[in-house]
């Protein structure tokens, strides 16, 4: 019973870490006036028919601090990786010159800041809603075990207890995180 319990506590830890993990990668594709190709992870390219990541399907380096140069390995892919590109929620706009396909910054105005900013706080609730989304697995788990006479209430109590607490720690690394982007963004 107890090994039950230390199991669903620690796989709910490694799911939180994971949503962490997943918090930290999206808002450092948020960028902040220097390009780097890690702003095009996300972006998915039609690969005859298949959706297939832009990394696969082509080569991006930087040319200078606010300008990429994405090189297609298929030049009928030009117009479908534009076409990814542009429609991306990183306010980009693909140029292409023969098989390579430049992207420039846009200028970090006032107003760019704050959608910035926007961003980093919509990729911060769906962290949280992921978190407190395997609170409630685990609650269930804990559930079943009672129903199930495997644990008495105040075991159940307890485990939802430490559960909380857990939830609580990383629910408070994303507002950390979070505060960290926020201040990145308007300082630079």
């Amino acid at each position: 019973m107890i090994n039950k319990i230390d199991n669903i506590q620690t796989d709910s830890e490694i799911h939180m870490k994971k949503c962490i993990k997943n918090f930290k990668t999206n808002i450092n594709n948020i960028h902040i006036g220097r390009i780097s190709p890690n702003i095009l992870n996300n972006i998915r390219v039609d690969y005859y028919g298949i959706s297939t990541p832009l990394s696969q399907v082509a080569n991006a380096i930087v040319e200078d601090s606010r300008t990429l140069a994405i090189t297609v390995f298929d030049h009928q892919l030009i117009k479908s990786t534009e076409k990814a590109i542009f429609m991306s929620d990183l306010e980009l706009i693909p140029i292409s010159y023969g098989n390579t396909i430049r992207v420039t910054l846009p200028a970090l105005t006032e107003e760019r800041r704050h959608t910035l900013i926007k961003m980093v706080r919509t990729e911060a609730e769906k962290s949280k809603i992921a978190v407190r989304s395997v609170r409630r697995i685990a609650n269930d788990k804990t559930k079943i075990l009672l129903k199930n006479k495997e644990i008495n209430e105040d075991e159940e109590h307890f485990f939802q207890n430490e559960i909380q607490k857990l939830t609580n720690i990383w629910i408070k690394e994303i507002d950390i995180i979070l505060s960290e982007k926020e201040s990145e963004l308007m300082k630079f």
